[in-house]
């Protein structure tokens, strides 16, 4: 059986977040897609750099099933050099302006991990949720000002930062370890006031082949938090080096390594691949739904 009798049980909690006036919900698994506004994303980098190109982009996602659109304009990848504020915001406004403009209803994420972006965003189009890649580290503003706007937050963990997280991360227990830093965050959260809180264990953020696949193996571990949890697997290195492949023959092991997630109680799949993902949590659902 590949979900337990209890787990089972664990898993069918009704979740959901509150995103101004409406709500998210996460009772069954939701698929993120992903809106690179980047020239140097690794997978996808420069490929929405035009307005009509992106809004096709994000209707097919819709007309696929997509839960949510997560838009970034600054690359998070290994070794990626940081652009200033001022560029990001330049890509990423008139981005979800135009997202928002064309279709009203599907949430909108960031992914950021500037406070004052999220400030202008929110001025702008109203509330959002911020994925931030960093879990505040990088701006110590960030999570007072997830408070102010009382949008959610997507709380991420990283070791290092995107220029060096890769340079040779190390965990006394992973599971453990990344545990301690959500208990400590999440605490300062909840302490300023933030309601909805959002968990990524960070695949590929500060984590070597072994250290990702340890914590797939494990994911289940991080539901004692009774918060939510996303993943973010998509065409990521741990599927591709494991395969000895490619990004771009990699959407057959990530769709594998996304049902291994959500067999470990993932509620957000982020993807570049929108109709594969949600066939998974198809898939899911219908084994889910055989426990009796």
């Amino acid at each position: 059986m590949l979900i337990t009798q209890s787990a089972g049980k664990f898993l069918k909690r009704n979740s959901s977040i509150q995103l101004g006036e409406s709500q998210v919900d996460l009772s069954i698994p939701v698929v993120m897609g992903i809106v690179n506004i980047t020239p140097d994303s690794f997978y996808d980098g420069g490929k929405m750099e035009d307005e009509t190109t992106m809004l096709n982009a994000v209707e097919n996602m819709i007309s696929e099933g997509v839960g949510i659109i997560d838009v970034g304009a600054v690359s998070t990848r290994p070794g990626a050099e940081n652009v200033s504020t001022k560029l990001e915001l330049g890509r990423l406004l008139p981005a979800v302006q135009a997202i928002r403009k064309n279709f009203p209803d599907i949430p909108i994420s960031i992914d950021t991990f500037r406070s004052w972006v999220a400030v202008r965003v929110v001025d702008e189009i109203g509330p959002i949720i911020v994925n931030d890649i960093s879990g505040g580290m990088l701006d110590s503003k960030m999570f007072e000002t997830v408070a102010q706007l009382q949008v959610p937050y997507i709380l991420s963990h990283i070791q290092g930062t995107p220029k060096d997280m890769q340079d040779s991360p190390e965990y006394t227990d992973i599971i453990k370890d990344i545990s301690s830093y959500f208990a400590e965050k999440y605490k300062k959260l909840t302490k300023l006031g933030v309601k909805d809180v959002i968990i990524d264990p960070g695949f590929g953020f500060g984590k070597n082949l072994d250290h990702n696949y340890e914590l797939l193996n494990r994911l289940d571990a991080f539901k004692v938090f009774q918060l939510p949890v996303m993943v973010g697997l998509s065409r990521k290195s741990m599927i591709w080096k494991a395969l000895d492949i490619t990004p771009e023959e990699a959407l057959n092991g990530t769709s594998v390594a996304n049902t291994l997630a959500l067999l470990g109680g993932a509620d957000i799949l982020r993807v570049h691949d929108v109709k594969e993902a949600v066939e998974a949590v198809k898939i899911f659902c219908e084994i889910k739904a055989s426990i009796k």
